[in-house]
């Protein structure tokens, strides 16, 4: 077997389109030949640098965002529902002491990155799904305990989210997604003949796939397989 093709894939739990593009990698790094390494980001922290607008402030794109959103769900298979107030979760509330959290849960993990995948989907789960809070101390404990973690390591996390150690991490994951040219969430960086290509959104797996020398199967591989 060729050795696997590195994919990082830079995400905010803020951005339900990054929810799209997480549930799709997550289920191709056991359909393709990849090692996927999760990258918690803070989108905050791209459209400042990047110099970029969220697509929710341009009127017309708000709306288009709320209708695609609801047919993507569907066709992704990922429970997706925007909150009752879609401006407040995501701009007023935003998400850095989450993706804080997430770095947190990344940094003491060691040998694979199961909670720190867990943990994420529950906190998409909780803003993205639930219509629920991401900002408060309670709210990312009761994320974690529902992605498997113990009480003492919720605790240890959350005390380390607040470090300068972590602060500093996920600025430079941060970094190092605007550095490949990032604009936006989701971002995946493809490592290809030694040579990283960057695709945005979750609309360019079909590329991406091309790309890599892999078979896209659609965003539901396992349903896509059975019919074969």
């Amino acid at each position: 077997m060729t050795s696997k093709k590195v994919v990082e894939l830079f995400y905010d739990v803020v951005s339900p389109y990054s929810w799209l593009g997480f549930e799709v990698m997550c289920r191709y790094r056991q359909v393709w030949n990849i090692e996927l390494k999760l990258r918690p980001a803070f989108l905050g922290g791209i459209m400042q640098g990047s110099g970029n607008k969220p697509p929710g402030l341009v009127p017309n794109k708000f709306l288009y965002m709320t209708k695609d959103l609801s047919r993507l769900a569907e066709y992704f298979g990922v429970p997706l529902q925007a909150p009752s107030d879609p401006f407040e979760a995501m701009f007023k509330k935003g998400s850095l002491s989450a993706m804080r959290f997430v770095a947190a849960v990344q940094e003491r993990e060691k040998g694979g990155d199961e909670q720190v995948e867990r943990v994420s989907r529950e906190l998409w789960r909780r803003i993205w799904s639930e219509d629920k809070d991401i900002t408060e101390p309670a709210s990312l404990s009761e994320a974690a305990m529902k992605a498997g973690l113990s009480d003492s390591e919720i605790k240890e996390v959350l005390a380390l989210s607040t470090s300068k150690e972590i602060k500093d991490k996920l600025k430079s994951a941060t970094q190092d997604a605007l550095d490949c040219g990032a604009f936006g969430f989701p971002l995946l960086v493809c490592h290809v003949h030694g040579k990283p290509e960057m695709f945005f959104g979750s609309d360019r797996f079909e590329l991406m796939a091309h790309c890599i020398g892999e078979k896209w199967l659609g965003p539901q591989p396992d349903k896509s397989a059975a019919k074969l």
